[in-house]
């Protein structure tokens, strides 16, 4: 599970979700990218499914970069808990993604094979994502 080794602060504020990011919406490494629709907090949980679908898919072959990192820790208060007393527990890790992030990069795959990771990939993900490719974003 992906999470932070330290961090300065254990339980930080939550971070706005509005609006389209701020950097990281090109495909940098790799040919084929998943790129996200919407604004959401993506856990770690997420990623590491989202990974393990990919690389079923695309056996062998192929690289795969994950371009989002979970860094802020999500608090909770626990069930049947009143109100008050304080901020609830750090319960998992999250990493805030804004609508035009590329999440994952496929690399050294056909297209085709790209699609199909893809299409699984998206049914892990809590967001509407699309499949974009290296020259696909020059002009939009």
């Amino acid at each position: 599970m992906l999470m932070p080794k330290r961090t300065k602060f254990r339980k930080p504020h939550r971070d706005c979700l509005v609006g389209e990011t701020k950097g990281g919406a090109y495909v940098a490494f790799g040919e084929f990218g998943v790129q996200a629709m919407e604004c959401a907090y993506i856990t770690a949980r997420q990623i590491e499914a989202t990974r393990v679908a990919i690389n079923r898919k695309m056996r062998k072959g192929g690289k795969l970069w994950i371009r989002i990192f979970p860094d802020v820790p999500y608090t909770k208060k626990p069930l049947e808990t009143r109100m008050g007393k304080g901020k609830g527990a750090p319960e998992f890790w999250v990493s805030a993604v804004r609508k035009g992030r590329i999440m994952f990069e496929l690399g050294g795959i056909p297209r085709e094979v790209a699609e199909e990771a893809f299409r699984t990939a998206s049914h892990k993900l809590p967001i509407k994502v699309r499949l974009v490719t290296r020259d696909s974003l020059d002009g939009e």
